[in-house]
């Protein structure tokens, strides 16, 4: 059935791209998930570990791992609210800050990557798929 090889097809896709990925972010001293807090931060800094717990749709103890692996890898760091000390705000550090290129010329390899070879109609059609797709599954 033509659904079930779309689905094996998709299911590939994101095992290759994942593990290539994640081989690239080692470069980098990272894993898969500390590069979207990082650009979060980019667009965000110091917003709450409960914001980005919700700007990454990720549950609060996974954002709390990440946020304690990057605060030790001198990435980030914590930050009384000066209103409500029971809140932290997370900030990028200096080192932080400077992955901001390297990240994204990763993210652009890898799109390159995947994207290799399609014609701008092809590029537009696929867009449209996955846009669908991805209203599916909402």
């Amino acid at each position: 059935m033509i659904e079930d090889e779309i689905r094996e097809i998709l299911d590939e896709i994101s095992t290759r791209k994942r593990r290539y990925y994640a081989e690239m972010l080692r470069q980098l001293d990272l894993h898969i998930g500390q590069d979207q807090l990082l650009c979060r931060l980019w667009k965000e800094e110091g917003i709450t570990q409960n914001q980005l717990s919700e700007r990454l749709n990720c549950e609060p103890s996974t954002v709390a791992n990440m946020v304690k692996a990057l605060e030790n890898y001198d990435l980030i760091y914590r930050q009384r609210d000066e209103l409500d000390a029971r809140v932290n705000r997370v900030y990028l550090t200096a080192k932080g800050q400077d992955l901001k290129e390297p990240i994204e010329k990763l993210w652009k390899k890898q799109q390159g990557k995947l994207l290799d070879g399609l014609s701008s109609d092809e590029l537009l059609i696929l867009k449209k798929l996955l846009k669908k797709m991805a209203e599916n599954i909402s």
